[in-house]
């Protein structure tokens, strides 16, 4: 399995799964906009609004995001996500609650 990246591809696949989560539209529609650009299909889209992805590590990073607690990160790094990937996405997902409306 290789290595998880928090690269620019899953900062905003996990932006938009916490932005629909927080019901935060606007940031949404900036999100899905980026990501169209950057080739997401509606239907991955359509996942990533739901809080998942058809990535399995990214889907677990994404449920991290979106409920940062013992279990979650567990099931991330079963997935094959590190200690320092989990502190960053959870790192990530504080910061851009408290950018909520």
């Amino acid at each position: 399995m290789n290595p998880f990246k928090l690269d620019a591809r899953a900062t905003l696949s996990i932006d938009i799964a916490l932005a629909a989560a927080s019901g935060d539209g606007e940031r949404l529609s900036h999100g899905e906009q980026a990501a169209r650009i950057l080739g997401l299909t509606g239907a991955e889209l359509n996942a990533l609004r739901k809080g998942w992805s058809f990535e399995f590590q990214l889907s677990r990073a994404i449920g991290l995001a979106l409920a940062p607690h013992d279990a979650s990160r567990e099931r991330a790094q079963r997935a094959g996500l590190d200690h320092k990937a989990c502190e960053a996405i959870e790192a990530f997902a504080a910061s851009r609650a408290l950018n909520r409306p």
